[in-house]
């Protein structure tokens, strides 16, 4: 079901979470979103972007998920009110009286790219995301920006991608300097390979990407897990769909 999509309004940063949960309690920590904690949040100025979990198996029992603030120091300021919220608290203590709903906590935060979309939240349904993470060879960060910028993106687009949100590792993060990390939408999981498989055949990609790596003396990726990607599906609480 197509809905109205809202923008999200220039943030300067953005959070990705990642929680893995105890075994049994993946169920309980959804609850404690839907009913308490994304609404606590929103309480406190943070913009609930999206949530998801991953496509297939979920052996760790993981939840990811995206925040949106204006900056870092908004963003500690909205935290600290958060936890020390009466209704928290008590929303905490309820959920957890037969144990922690969380076991592992990975936190990264993101900057939006200067070619980057704005988000435009909407739960449009029927599609997966996937989350793509590179790590660019020694200084060639800004030249895979650049491929992205000048053609990467409008091929996507051409194969029938969408582009959602780019962004880099933000300033002090590790690999701050070559993270670029971005979202695609998919019809469908088979949708993506097929998208997939055009685009790296596509005649304006191949010299692209022969032009592009010409010019920085070899891949603007690192060889070993260089390329990453992970298929996600929205919650049933995600804003984002």
């Amino acid at each position: 079901m197509l809905t109205m999509a809202r923008s999200v309004a220039d943030p300067g940063l953005y959070e990705m979470r990642v929680y893995d949960a105890p075994e049994g309690k993946l169920d309980a920590l959804h609850a404690r979103f839907r009913e308490h904690t994304m609404k606590l949040f929103a309480k406190h100025g943070m913009t609930n972007v999206a949530y998801f979990v991953p496509a297939g198996d979920n052996p760790e029992r993981r939840l990811v998920y995206f925040l949106a603030y204006p900056d870092r120091a908004a963003r500690d300021a909205s935290w600290q009110a958060f936890l020390a919220d009466p209704d928290w608290k008590s929303a905490h203590a309820a959920s957890e009286r037969d144990g922690p709903l969380v076991k592992k906590i990975v936190t990264r935060f993101l900057v939006p790219t200067d070619y980057s979309p704005t988000p435009q939240v909407a739960a449009v349904g029927d599609r997966v995301f996937e989350l793509r993470t590179y790590t660019a060879t020694a200084g060639n960060l800004a030249a895979l920006d650049g491929r992205f910028r000048d053609h990467t993106m409008s091929l996507f687009t051409k194969h029938g991608m969408t582009n959602l949100v780019y962004w880099h590792a933000a300033a002090g993060s590790p690999d701050a300097d070559r993270m670029l990390i971005y979202l695609l939408a998919h019809p469908s999981r088979e949708a993506a390979r097929t998208s997939f498989d055009a685009f790296r055949q596509d005649p304006e990609w191949v010299s692209a990407r022969k032009a592009s790596e010409e010019r920085a003396g070899g891949s603007l990726t690192e060889a070993k897990d260089g390329v990453r990607s992970e298929f996600l599906v929205p919650t049933d609480y995600s804003p984002w769909k």
